[in-house]
């Protein structure tokens, strides 16, 4: 029998105490994971529609029959699972800089850990994504299709300073040298749209939008939004 209340996991990471827990909901037995960073409520399974979207919008915005697809943050895994219902991915790298939470995925405790893990396309990868945007590609290098992103609270809310550099338009241009010539860069913020954010994506890329994504939000009894960026090169 599952308790009502579990800590599945915690570590101490170099942006602080990172907690996974499943709880049961008491009305309707529902299983709920949840991940804390600090304090602070990082993601949880009742709130997966937009992490979704983000992968269903960015592949919509993608040409081409064969995508090779880059997914900045692995949390609850959702994102990358939406991905892989693609037919056209035949690659999926995945990359997140808590070995936790890859961790997490490889031992199955998430729903959709075993989809993940099970697929031969999908590669989890340690690494600080900020980072290797940053870096040049090597030409032995292979561009991504798609690249998505949901790491961060919004452009202006970054869960680490050091992140704050790829929301500039020197950052957007860098991480647009990762992409194919008509590559697709797609955002999760928790924000709502930002003109200035549009505005620096106008700068790098020849076509973007800001998608407004609304869902029902249990804990309120109303809804909520997020936006999701979709930039693609022309």
């Amino acid at each position: 029998m599952i308790a009502r209340f579990e800590e599945l996991d915690w570590q101490q990471t170099r942006m602080g105490e990172l907690t996974l827990r499943r709880r049961a909901d008491p009305a309707t037995d529902e299983l709920i994971y949840e991940v804390k960073l600090k304090d602070e409520y990082l993601m949880s399974s009742l709130f997966t529609v937009a992490e979704e979207e983000l992968a269903t919008l960015g592949l919509a915005a993608a040409e081409g029959i064969h995508l090779d697809v880059l997914v900045g943050g692995l949390g609850l895994g959702y994102t990358a699972a939406t991905a892989l219902h693609d037919e056209r991915v035949r690659r999926l790298d995945v990359i997140d800089a808590l070995t936790a939470v890859i961790g997490w995925h490889e031992r199955e405790l998430l729903p959709v850990s075993a989809e993940l893990v099970g697929d031969a396309r999908t590669t989890l990868v340690h690494d600080d994504f900020f980072a290797v945007m940053r870096r040049t590609p090597e030409p032995e290098d292979t561009p991504y299709d798609v690249i998505l992103l949901d790491v961060d609270h919004s452009p202006h809310h970054t869960l680490d300073p050091s992140h704050a550099d790829l929301y500039t338009a020197a950052g957007l241009a860098s991480l647009a040298r990762h992409l194919t010539d008509r590559g697709v860069f797609a955002l999760w913020s928790d924000d709502p749209p930002d003109a200035e954010f549009m505005s620096l994506l106008s700068s790098v890329f020849d076509d973007r939008a800001a998608h407004v994504v609304t869902f029902d939000n249990r804990l309120t009894g109303g809804t909520s939004s997020n936006t999701v960026y979709v930039a693609t090169r022309r």
